[in-house]
């Protein structure tokens, strides 16, 4: 698509190895770009697997203007600031629980207490989660309707956990596999790009008239609904074939060029 036949008029960002590096670092290059877009007012909006608690610093940092965010692979929608949930997909658990502990009785499980943490069936790798941890029965994890399931094993790999989610066989609910061994479970047909629809619609902008950049598996989905998804270069093979392009790897300041591509230097105001 020739530059000079279009420009986004919604930005849609993951955040880990698009935003920030492993370790949780955003590079100024990163947030000056981030800034451009902004002040080519243009919406900016966070669409990640993070949990919303764990989506707010990262909005903060880049100290976004009031508006929507995606967090929970689209289980969860806010507007911020000040803080509004406006939408929350749940499902009941309890059937998907136990057939992931018959597929796999060594695996770790969370679920998301939405702004505060997890709930988890035992410890996470130092890291894994963040905000307040509470370790309780499978029980009891099982006993209410939540946004999702993460299923965690360090001792596996990310081709087990991919085998993992086609053994389960369970309908009703999503899957999307990590770069670890780590496996999101949410409820069916909720991920980013059905969320970023929603939130896209909300601002009158047309899905071809949407970036979108991200990094893992469940990028695959908004990448390949938005008028541009763009992959990181350090995305998957099935990532990066399912993106319209891809850009450098992370260090290689890949969200940034891809970002200055449209919006570098004086940018006039999308109408």
């Amino acid at each position: 698509m020739p530059q000079a036949a279009w420009r986004p008029h919604l930005v849609a960002l993951d955040i880990d190895g698009t935003l920030v590096d492993r370790e949780g670092r955003l590079p100024d290059s990163v947030r000056r770009s981030v800034r451009r877009v902004v002040d080519a007012g243009v919406p900016v909006v966070l669409t990640t697997g993070r949990s919303w608690h764990h989506t707010r610093p990262v909005c903060e940092a880049l100290e976004l203007p009031t508006g929507p965010a995606v967090a929970s692979n689209g289980a969860v929608c806010v507007t911020f600031p000040p803080l509004e949930l406006t939408k929350v997909v749940t499902f009941d658990p309890a059937a998907v629980i136990d057939r992931v502990l018959y597929e796999h009785p060594s695996a770790a499980l969370a679920t998301e207490v939405i702004g505060k943490g997890f709930r988890v069936t035992k410890h996470f790798p130092e890291g894994d989660l963040s905000g307040a941890i509470e370790v309780v029965g499978v029980d009891e994890l099982a006993a209410d309707p939540v946004t999702r399931i993460i299923v965690r094993d360090p001792e596996s790999s990310d081709a087990d956990f991919i085998a993992l989610a086609s053994r389960l066989g369970l309908h009703g609910v999503s899957y999307s596999v990590g770069w670890s061994a780590w496996l999101d479970i949410a409820p069916a047909g909720v991920n980013k790009a059905t969320a970023l629809a929603d939130v896209a619609a909300s601002l009158g902008v047309a899905p071809h008239e949407v970036l979108a950049l991200g990094d893992g598996r469940n990028d695959i989905e908004m990448l390949s609904w938005a008028g541009r998804g763009v992959a990181l270069g350090d995305a998957p093979a099935d990532v990066r074939v399912a993106a319209d392009h891809v850009t450098g790897r992370f260090a290689e300041g890949g969200t940034a060029i891809e970002l200055d591509r449209w919006f570098a230097g004086e940018t006039a105001k999308v109408a």
